[in-house]
């Protein structure tokens, strides 16, 4: 993927704040099938140094929409992306992948964190398990 599409703002806050980014209208093929996959992507992160500017996000999401990717592979890239270009103190992302063939795919990965302060970060709880 071309993380050139990522841009990134400094932080504009010292303490500790908790991220979410809903992006519902990811799109990749099946890479074995090539029958379109649909997903909501949940980005979750407490920043350090840098913040991920929303429309590039979109921009760098939507550009998966031709490629051939299994959900596991994408959504470990997306995170290895973001955690590259971010480095912060927490990240999550949720691959919540839309029913096809009653099959229902959710994958979660996650750079802990030990907050200094009280930074409340939910358990996600997809729609449609």
């Amino acid at each position: 993927m071309d993380h050139t599409l990522l841009e990134t703002f400094g932080n504009p806050a010292e303490q500790d704040y908790l991220i979410n980014i809903e992006l519902p209208e990811f799109t990749a093929l099946c890479p074995i099938t090539g029958n379109p996959d649909f997903a909501t992507i949940n980005v979750s992160y407490i920043p350090d140094k840098f913040c991920i500017e929303l429309k590039s996000i979109k921009l760098f999401i939507n550009s998966y929409r031709n490629d051939g990717v299994f959900h596991e592979a994408v959504t470990n890239e997306i995170f290895r992306i973001l955690s590259e270009k971010l480095e912060p103190k927490f990240l999550r992302v949720i691959g919540d992948f839309s029913r096809r063939g009653n099959v229902k795919t959710v994958v979660t990965v996650k750079k802990e964190y030990k907050p200094f302060t009280n930074v409340d970060i939910p358990e996600y709880i997809p729609n449609e398990i």
